[in-house]
């Protein structure tokens, strides 16, 4: 009994099975069949670029410092003047420093113990090549030796030159800093004030040889302006100087700007784990154009470029291997009847990643079938 219902359980297993079978079979027989979508190659301008990141700087940029410690009494100017060189920028109130006397009378006294040491040293000298020379004259010594001591005798000489020029120096500063220089401020460039960070009544430090001073103001020439980027390493071998680039300024939309690649940085730096070279190129502006200093910008380096060359989507490249030991090779499918493909291995020149240029093994007229793995362009089903 137990065996004919595992018989009968078995049967009609196999029965539904078949029918399954023959419905998939049936429904696959209605589907319509693949139809792959083809295009043919088309003649365009093919240009390969790469990008460099960075920013517009003036090229001359100075800061003006003042000759004198003090408190800002009077501004002249404010960020966007344009101005002359030797124009008034500010004026200082003069504050009398006890540092400075102390650095001042500590110069002094070190220039003068210098000018008394050359002194002795050339005393010293002129005693001796005198002492030599009559010896030298009764032939007691060689010219060589007399020359020796007369040698010594002119570098004590200018030695001691320089140390009085060098004290003359020191007294002439001592006596600028007791106020016989001015306290007035004064564009030393002409050009555009980029900023004035400092306010009336603020404090100001003179340059000297102790410190390099407060910046009063910047001035910039804005009509010379250069493109300061860095470039990735896999990329620099591929520049030259005199190279045009494409400025893209991000705050100023709908534009691009000439410049002119003028400096290639010898020497790479690590940021970010990649080495990166610095670049510079010469903006080259027209009479209505005005860039502010500091906008960040992107350059497009053009590297090669095709002029109407024979083109297809480089999403259309297919790649396979013609034997173990060789390199992988390129190859399309082509239509040669309706749906009928065949593989073709062609040569392939510059691409700008979109567009590769065709060298050889397509004809312009050629249908070339679209991969399956593009997204955009998946074969369709045929109508009934």
């Amino acid at each position: 009994m137990f065996r004919k219902i595992l018989l009968g359980i078995f049967v009609t297993s196999l029965a539904a099975l078949s029918v399954w079978l023959g419905f998939y079979f049936y429904k696959k027989s209605k589907q319509d069949p693949i139809v792959y979508k083809t295009q043919t190659p088309f003649i365009t301008d093919i240009i390969r670029k790469t990008v460099a990141t960075g920013s517009i700087v003036p090229r001359k940029e100075i800061t003006i410092k003042p000759q004198v410690s003090g408190v800002i009494e009077e501004l002249f100017v404010e960020p966007g003047d344009r101005v002359k060189k030797g124009q008034l920028i500010a004026r200082i109130k003069l504050v009398q420093s006890l540092a400075g006397k102390n650095v001042d009378q500590i110069n002094l006294n070190s220039a003068q113990n210098n000018l008394e040491t050359a002194r002795i040293n050339h005393n010293n000298a002129k005693v001796e090549l005198e002492r030599q020379k009559k010896l030298y004259e009764q032939k007691v010594i060689s010219q060589r030796e007399y020359n020796q001591f007369l040698l010594d005798y002119n570098v004590t000489k200018e030695a001691l030159q320089a140390a009085q020029n060098n004290t003359g120096l020191v007294r002439q500063s001592i006596l600028q800093n007791s106020g016989a220089i001015t306290n007035e401020v004064y564009s030393t460039v002409e050009g555009m004030v980029l900023d004035v960070p400092l306010k009336v009544g603020a404090s100001v430090i003179e340059r000297n040889n102790f410190n390099e001073g407060t910046t009063i103001a910047s001035v910039a020439d804005m009509n010379s302006l250069i493109f300061e980027g860095k470039i990735d390493e896999s990329e620099v071998g591929k520049l030259k100087e005199g190279m045009e680039l494409q400025l893209n300024i991000g705050a100023i939309e709908g534009k691009t700007f000439l410049a002119k690649l003028e400096y290639i940085a010898p020497k790479g730096v690590v940021e970010e784990g990649a080495v990166k070279f610095d670049i510079r190129a010469e903006i080259v502006l027209k009479e209505d154009d005005f860039i502010r200093a500091g906008y960040s910008a992107n350059a497009d380096i053009v590297l090669d470029k095709k002029e109407k060359a024979l083109a297809i989507k480089e999403s259309m490249l297919q790649f396979a291997k013609k034997g173990k030991e060789s390199k992988d090779s390129v190859y399309v499918e082509i239509e040669t009847s309706p749906q009928i493909f065949k593989k073709r291995y062609i040569k392939t020149g510059i691409s700008d990643g979109i567009n590769v240029e065709i060298i050889e093994g397509i004809k312009k007229t050629e249908k070339i079938k679209i991969p399956v793995n593009i997204e955009e362009d998946k074969p369709t089903m045929a109508n009934n």
